[in-house]
């Protein structure tokens, strides 16, 4: 008998993509993705080919409470843009954006709580960019916290120049 009671099931769920028997068995597994997924490779056991399969856990999606009580799906492409509006002309790597994109997506779902306010992803922002690039953080946080006159502008700076 298997260990996992349903693995039997999954992997009869399967469909080879040779000659669409249902019924095949893992070969090898290990993790993909950083660890985000499973890649199997499995055999099929009427036909003998071998193919891959991903396995991925399915995760509910994430509601961002924006400033004005409006509620919206989570849309990591919209954090990315904004980075990269802040990171504009800047020695700052697309990996390294799509990075803390993923580090901020996997927080917030670690946290197990469905509805995040827009204000906690952009602290969230502010901490990784300050990391990053001291330039694209201020540009990041003149929009985010709308800086409305030069005395503001130079109060986060002075904050900025203070934790140094």
């Amino acid at each position: 008998m298997s260990p996992c009671p349903d693995k039997e099931r999954m992997d009869a769920a399967v469909k080879c993509p040779y000659c669409a028997q249902l019924e095949s068995k893992v070969v090898d597994s290990r993790p993909a993705d950083e660890g985000s997924s499973i890649r199997r490779r499995r055999e099929c056991l009427a036909c003998r080919k071998r193919f891959t399969t991903y396995e991925i856990v399915e995760s509910l999606p994430l509601m961002v409470i924006k400033r004005d009580g409006s509620r919206q799906a989570f849309d990591k492409s919209k954090l990315l843009g904004s980075m990269l509006k802040s990171c504009e002309k800047r020695s700052v790597s697309m990996s390294t954006l799509e990075g803390i994109a993923n580090e901020i997506e996997q927080s917030l779902q670690n946290e197990m709580v469905r509805e995040v306010p827009s204000t906690e992803i952009g602290e969230l922002v502010m901490e990784k960019l300050k990391d990053v690039d001291e330039v694209s953080y201020v540009r990041f946080a003149s929009v985010y916290r709308q800086f409305k006159d030069i005395n503001t502008f130079m109060t986060e700076l002075t904050r900025l120049l203070e934790e140094k």
